[in-house]
């Protein structure tokens, strides 16, 4: 399978701002420009009700679409509107407090440090892969301090979604290692009631505001789908970064010499080379008007944030160019927009605002080893993600 997503970019960035598309056999709309991105996010004739999707109705998706496990994860605040949503989302914030993301910065820094002597280790006497051993495993840590869960856990949970997200997974050992991670997180869930601690899933348990308390089911939910985007947004994040800085190395120089800031590095890469390339999926519960397209009720729609990153209406004629010295304020929706906004952009951004400066103030002369062409992308429909990121370290 080629994941051509330069390819798809273009293609899409030339299309209508609702273009239909094709999700392996099955047909939706996908939004391709900020404007209407921005409005549709916010529409409350858009749900993530999976029940209301009329090709759910109708038996023409079912448990055996490779895509379906994006969209029907559990009950979450992920996957409910309204209502439940505020709720389900009250009780996350309770949980993911900025003290809780201050009190962690220290072990972020720790745990940048510790891999980066295991990244100077491996790379003594040539090429080492940056992904796995430095921008995989680091917010696999920081996800997992948050949570509670087992530094002895962490490769097989890499390893489980991995397989969940790739499109080479047979469709049937996909859905089994649904119910695997279903059962590793109901044992946490269960485990933490008993016997409480100072972790993330702990609080969710605990939260006393905003309605009743979580059920089990709520929590494993929301741990199940703050873990996947929490490690593989900011994995995206920090090698989407160091790719563009190492392909632009006037920009690089600006950045070291303190000419541009680390969070400006960051904005730009968020917008113009964003983890997550598609969203899935909101369903129309009545006609809603876009331009001169009509989403008909019952009909399934895409957020399309990497092409989204690059309309050139909100971003300048040269939105498809990296550029950290941008003139104007980089407003991006990457993170997303509206009440699914995601929780976990904070953490993402400090862990970002950590390691990059970290990885570059300890070797300065990395480069890529090989030509920036031949990086290849793993077959994954939603993640902007990388096979392996082979560098030099000189230092």
């Amino acid at each position: 399978m080629v994941n051509d997503l330069d390819g798809e970019t273009e293609l899409l960035c030339a299309a209508e701002p609702l273009a239909r598309i094709e999700l392996l056999g099955v047909s939706a709309w996908t939004v391709t420009r900020h404007a209407e991105a921005r409005r549709l996010l916010v529409d409350p004739r858009l749900v993530k009700d999976l029940d209301a999707w009329s090709l759910w109705q109708s038996g023409e998706v079912t448990r055996e679409w490779p895509l379906i496990g994006m969209i029907d994860a559990g009950r979450s605040m992920f996957t409910v509107d309204g209502e439940e949503h505020r709720r389900l989302r009250a009780k996350t914030s309770q949980a993911l407090t900025p003290r809780r993301l201050e009190a962690i910065r220290p072990d972020i820094e720790k745990y940048t440090r510790e891999l980066l002597d295991v990244l100077a280790e491996q790379g003594r006497d040539g090429v080492v892969d940056l992904k796995s051993v430095f921008a995989q495993p680091l917010p696999m840590r920081v996800v997992g301090q948050l949570m509670g869960v087992d530094e002895a856990q962490h490769p097989m949970l890499m390893k489980q979604y991995k397989a969940f997200f790739s499109m080479l997974t047979p469709q049937d050992e996909r859905l089994a290692l649904i119910d695997e991670l279903d059962v590793f997180y109901s044992e946490l869930v269960r485990e933490k009631a008993a016997r409480p601690s100072d972790d993330l899933t702990s609080a969710l348990i605990l939260a006393d505001e905003g309605g009743e308390p979580l059920t089990e089911e709520e929590v494993v939910g929301n741990l199940k789908a703050m873990v996947a985007a929490g490690h593989e947004t900011t994995i995206g994040l920090i090698l989407n970064a160091v790719r563009a800085l190492l392909a632009h190395p006037d920009q690089l120089k600006k950045v070291l010499e303190g000419e541009v800031s680390w969070e400006t590095v960051i904005e730009e890469t968020l917008r113009w080379d964003t983890p997550t390339t598609h969203l899935l999926m909101r369903f129309a519960t009545e006609d809603i008007q876009v331009g001169e397209q009509t989403i008909a009720k019952g009909e399934g729609v895409v957020i399309s944030y990497r092409v989204i990153g690059r309309d050139t209406d909100q971003h300048g004629e040269d939105a498809d160019a990296f550029d950290v010295t941008r003139p104007t304020p980089i407003r991006h929706m990457t993170f997303g927009h509206g009440p699914h906004i995601c929780p976990g952009a904070a953490l993402s951004r400090v862990e970002a605002g950590i390691a990059l400066p970290a990885l570059f103030g300890r070797f300065p002369d990395l480069e890529l080893a090989i030509p920036d062409g031949e990086i290849r992308k793993l077959p994954v429909m939603t993640q902007n993600d990388m096979e392996a990121f082979p560098v030099l370290l000189h230092g």
